[in-house]
């Protein structure tokens, strides 16, 4: 699937070189606010993913499932704002971006996550290992969520974005069940590591663990790994499954 060059872009002078990271987000917002958006002087991104079932994407006149490339990927895209990871921030820079059309919510302080689209995830699956080919130095590790790289700030892509069934096809990381079930059953037996341990384990994995000196903060970081990484349980709250799973990917990708 070739994607569609919208033509409507707001190209900047500034050249991201290189290119280390792919962040997904989704729009919280039909195709056509999307577009509006996303072609205006604040905020832009090098790809959007529509979905086929949006009515304003139907009443835009397309019939079948498309890419729209509304940012070259030779420019930066004001996709990411204020965001780190492992020891890079400002991942504008660095990034190339894709939004998801996805009506996501946040209303009295509860969020609703409504799935996306089959046809939506096999072009983002084509459109990241296509990315992924052309640029070698997007490791598995830096195929990331905007809540990843934004803790406490964002919460996209969403607990319904399938991260680990793109990792079967060869997009982003995940951990190894075996390995995370000997954590799992260590820390069922003699307890989670302290604070300052798990920490380090984040940090080594890449999160900005700057703020999480207080309670809150903490429970940000924990949440925004969760939505990735426990996508069933995102409350915040650190346990022996989620601290499994994050000692099994720094295993597996920091041994």
């Amino acid at each position: 699937m070739k994607p569609i060059d919208y033509n409507k872009y707001r190209a900047t002078k500034n050249i991201i070189t290189p290119v280390r990271f792919l962040i997904f987000h989704y729009t919280a917002g039909n195709f056509s606010s999307s577009i509006n958006t996303l072609t205006g002087p604040n905020v832009s991104v090098h790809y959007l993913v529509p979905d086929i079932t949006d009515p304003s994407y139907l009443k835009a006149g397309y019939t079948r499932q498309e890419v729209f490339n509304l940012v070259d990927e030779t420019k930066r895209a004001w996709h990411a704002g204020v965001s780190a990871w492992g020891n890079r921030s400002n991942l504008n820079d660095t990034s190339i971006s894709v939004e998801i059309v996805n009506l996501a919510t946040f209303s009295q302080g509860v969020f609703n996550f409504p799935p996306y689209q089959p046809e939506q995830i096999a072009a983002v699956e084509e459109l990241a290992l296509d990315i992924l080919e052309r640029y070698p130095d997007i490791s598995p590790t830096q195929v990331l969520g905007h809540s990843d790289i934004a803790v406490g700030r964002k919460s996209d892509p969403g607990p319904k974005f399938p991260w680990h069934a793109l990792y079967l096809k060869g997009v982003g990381a995940w951990f190894d069940e075996v390995t995370r079930d000997t954590y799992l059953q260590q820390y069922n037996e003699s307890g989670i590591p302290a604070r300052s341990d798990l920490l380090k384990l984040f940090k080594t994995y890449g999160y900005d663990v700057s703020g999480a000196s207080t309670e809150q903060g903490f429970a940000h970081l924990v949440r925004a790994f969760q939505l990735h990484f426990r996508p069933e349980t995102y409350n915040g709250m650190m346990d022996a499954q989620t601290a499994a799973n994050l000692a099994a990917l720094v295993h597996k990708y920091f041994p």
